[in-house]
């Protein structure tokens, strides 16, 4: 396999100068040459394409998935052993089913993207997406551009990818991807990085978009909203946090040793930085796994973890931050006030925090968790209310049926993704972020009525 070259997105070429026009005329080019070819493919040939480019990168011989295993922590913002594992889990999702069971969810027909399809009474509709999308990168993770770019693939979209100063080399090596497989799809994306905040760069793109895709803090996502023309559309994704739950009886069920590993996935994957990472696991008090043992066992378990797959340096100000909360542990657990820490012998590679105190804790992250023992459900959303708006998925970890019954207070409260414990960094290509249709807020409708 040839070496890509590196030379063809604007993020490329970090010595040549950005300015308004240059951003303006590149949108610009992006549309023309996704009406010369994009707008022509259908779902077949897109969605053969985009598998293409997920086996590569689950392939270690790969050129450009080294590139990204062997830059630095810096650029990546992960150890290779932490990259490694979440970019194999991004792209095993991405097969033919999984793609056409997303355009069948959103649009009933995925041949509407195409041209009319029947609806009922002799009316007829089809869709379209955006001819020029926006998309402010996050800054954390790198599998929420990727499904964004494909997803604007998918509905024949051009793309301009911003992102922060410093953080598009993951972005940039998938768009590489994309033009080794196939020139044309590349023609119609662009990569670029800026600070965040720039309204002169930003003002030329949003002129120029007919959708901005934001993802970061609330307060980022409210400056943009301020900004933009009301004529555009903005699909916005703040700050969310998640929780775990662990059943009383779901150890003699599941085992107590497989509830434990599932819980450390959560846990390690993506050093716990996403927003479907947990802060809280509770645990039903009353079962035969008590909550004190499950700390203990999960500490335990973080430390094998961490042999296997380090958690690689962090900020030294996000380090600061887990020491600063272990020695606040610390002294309550020397006083015997409801409280004890497991940690990693000198170094905050992993943190493990019970106490009795239910309240919702943020964590510091980077894996550090709190533990807390709650009596049932209703009693955990009665303690979590003051984030009830914030919180985006919960992992249980019960069986089958008892799943169900939780699921059901949980859906009603308004948490919009359950899932089984161990699966809360890895939702499924056609999951509804934010509980929001992935295409659906993207796209237009049309209807033909016949007479």
């Amino acid at each position: 396999m040839p070496k890509p070259s590196l030379d063809y997105f604007l993020a490329d070429k970090p010595g040549a100068e950005l300015t308004s026009t240059l951003i303006t005329e590149a949108c610009q080019a992006l549309r023309h040459n996704r009406d010369d070819y994009l707008a022509l493919v259908g779902n077949e040939p897109i969605i053969a394409k985009l598998i293409e480019v997920a086996n590569l990168w689950r392939s270690p011989d790969y050129e450009l998935r080294r590139q990204a295993l062997t830059a630095s922590p810096e650029e990546t913002g992960f150890p290779r052993e932490v990259l490694a594992a979440g970019l194999d889990a991004c792209f095993a999702d991405w097969t033919q089913e999984n793609f056409f069971m997303l355009l069948t969810q959103e649009f009933g027909d995925p041949t509407r993207l195409q041209g009319f399809a029947n609806q009922a009474n002799r009316t007829y509709s089809m869709v379209h997406g955006p001819q020029l999308i926006a998309h402010i990168a996050p800054g954390n993770l790198p599998v929420p551009i990727f499904q964004s770019i494909a997803f604007g693939l998918l509905l024949r979209s051009a793309q301009f990818v911003k992102c922060a100063t410093g953080k598009s080399l993951l972005p940039r090596l998938f768009a590489h991807s994309l033009h080794y497989v196939e020139p044309g799809l590349a023609s119609s994306l662009e990569i670029a990085e800026w600070d965040g905040g720039n309204e002169a760069f930003e003002s030329s793109l949003f002129t120029e978009a007919n959708c901005v895709v934001a993802s970061g803090n609330d307060n980022s996502i409210n400056s943009i909203r301020q900004r933009l023309p009301l004529t555009k559309r903005l699909l916005g994704y703040g700050h969310r946090i998640s929780f775990g739950y662990v059943e009383k009886q779901a150890n003699e069920i599941m085992g107590t040793q497989a509830i434990i590993s599932r819980a450390a996935d959560d846990i390690v994957a993506w050093n716990q930085r996403g927003c479907l990472s947990p802060h809280v696991i509770y645990v039903e008090q009353f079962g035969t796994l008590k909550p004190e043992r499950f700390a203990e066992m999960l500490a335990e378990e973080l430390e094998a973890r961490n042999e296997a797959m380090p958690r690689g340096p962090i900020p030294t100000k996000e380090a600061a931050a887990i020491s600063t909360a272990r020695r606040f542990y610390k002294i309550r657990e020397a006083n015997k006030v409801g409280a004890m820490l497991w940690e990693s012998e000198g170094t905050t590679n992993w943190t493990v925090v019970y106490e009795d105190e239910k309240q919702f804790q943020r964590s510091p992250l980077n894996r550090f968790i709190f533990i807390k023992p709650i009596e049932h459900i209703e009693e955990a959303l009665h303690v979590l209310e003051p984030i009830r708006e914030s919180v985006s998925t919960v992992g249980l970890a019960a069986s089958e049926a008892r799943m169900r019954e939780l699921a059901l207070p949980l859906a009603k409260w308004g948490v919009s993704r359950i899932c089984a414990i161990g699966q809360m960094q890895r939702p499924p290509l056609a999951w509804r972020h934010d509980g929001r249709p992935p295409l659906g807020e993207l796209i237009h409708w049309t209807d033909l009525e016949t007479a």
